[in-house]
């Protein structure tokens, strides 16, 4: 699929043998994309997810677009590693001469790039980073993942309509979880509800029991999370019902991150009834949608499960390929940057653009609700919300 990899943090990049001592007129007819992402640790999901959003896009889209061959050279980085990340991408310009930079699990990661993609002009897609103002900081950072500000407004005007008006919230202690936290209090405040409380918890942390027995001896209506997927979120949701918070009329709600379509099987029944705002379900109803899950399970096998992870890959897939059909597959970082600006795509999550000023996305916001679907758990979306309602 014209993907090469090789794993282990600091490691060299592996070039496509097909690449090795190719001539030079030959070389110029291939795009490079240097993918840096998490691809093994705790959170090696999250880099398998892009991977397979990639593949899925080139077994639809083909592997070549206004003459250029693209290939994508992946970069694990483990997890939240700035200094890891700042290294693979100086070594994908500087040594693999990629035309662009990709991928950017944890914010953390993406911050620590985006030097190195202003100053060789590269541009930079990022595909799951969600802090506020991220596309700030490189002029050459393009989001196709979404903001926490723009999504969690949404979820906290919701629980003050259903007459939750005490909230408690929790959120990882990094530069995401921080802006969740100031999001979610200055809309749930702004919308009339009081909240009693709130704590930052290590963003890798499995054991949530102190702060699940505080919350509970405050009995707020609702809790408010955003804790990474991967294995946290399943150790959130356990401890949640293991201190039977229901009982003391405590509803769970937060970022679509609790219920990770890749880890809710493990959550089993604990997760039904929680209610989440993301910009993407596996159970979206479009015919984008069922073609791309159809192809994600074809790819990962018959019970994987995409996530927004996934999707935002095949999405900064197909952002690439427009650019490059836009510039004819010629032109500097520049150029190809003037091409994203703007740009609208057919997304599997619905209608996408991307800001031509800030270089953020545009997309609408679902509010979901964790139901059985065939007898499985599922995100089930009961409310749109359209992208002018958030979008600065």
């Amino acid at each position: 699929m014209g993907i090469t990899l090789k794993t282990g943090l600091g490691s060299g990049i592996v070039i496509a043998a097909a690449m090795a001592g190719m001539p030079a007129a030959m070389a110029q007819d291939v795009v490079k994309i240097g993918l840096i992402a998490e691809m093994s640790g705790p959170f090696a999901e999250f880099g398998k997810q892009m991977e397979a959003g990639i593949k899925v896009y080139q077994k639809q889209f083909g592997e070549t677009v206004a003459g250029k061959k693209v290939v994508v050279v992946i970069k694990d980085v483990g997890g939240p590693n700035p200094e890891v990340a700042k290294r693979h991408a100086q070594e994908l310009v500087v040594r693999d001469k990629v035309q662009f930079l990709a991928g950017f699990g944890f914010s953390p990661n993406a911050l620590a790039v985006a030097p190195v993609a202003t100053e060789s002009k590269t541009p930079m897609i990022v595909m799951n980073a969600a802090a506020a103002e991220l596309t700030a900081r490189s002029p050459y950072m393009v989001r196709v993942s979404f903001s926490f500000p723009n999504i969690v407004p949404p979820i906290a005007r919701w629980a003050v309509d259903q007459g939750y008006k005490t909230a408690y919230s929790v959120v990882a202690d990094y530069s995401p979880g921080q802006d969740v936290e100031k999001s979610f209090a200055a809309a749930y405040k702004a919308a009339g509800g009081e909240l009693v409380g709130s704590v930052r918890t290590p963003i890798t942390t499995l054991d949530f029991s102190p702060y699940m027995q505080k919350i509970k001896d405050v009995k707020p209506a609702a809790v408010f999370t955003y804790v990474n997927a991967g294995d946290v979120a399943p150790a959130f949701m356990r401890e949640f019902r293991n201190r039977k918070l229901a009982d003391v009329g405590s509803v769970l709600i937060g970022t679509g991150d609790i219920t990770d379509e890749a880890a809710i099987d493990s959550m089993g029944d604990d997760a039904l009834g929680v209610v989440t705002g993301y910009p993407y379900s596996m159970d979206h109803d479009s015919p984008e949608n069922k073609k791309y899950v159809q192809d994600f399970k074809a790819l990962r096998g018959a019970t994987a499960r995409p996530t927004i992870m996934s999707v935002a890959a095949y999405d900064g897939m197909a952002a690439i390929y427009e650019a490059l059909r836009k510039t004819g597959g010629k032109g500097d970082g520049d150029a190809m940057l003037a091409a994203l600006k703007g740009l609208k795509l057919t997304s599997p999550r619905g209608p996408i653009q991307i800001d031509a000023g800030n270089r953020d996305i545009i997309q609408r916001v679902y509010m979901r609700k964790v139901q059985k679907v065939d007898g499985r758990l599922a995100n089930v979306e009961f409310a749109t919300i359209e992208p002018k309602a958030e979008t600065k």
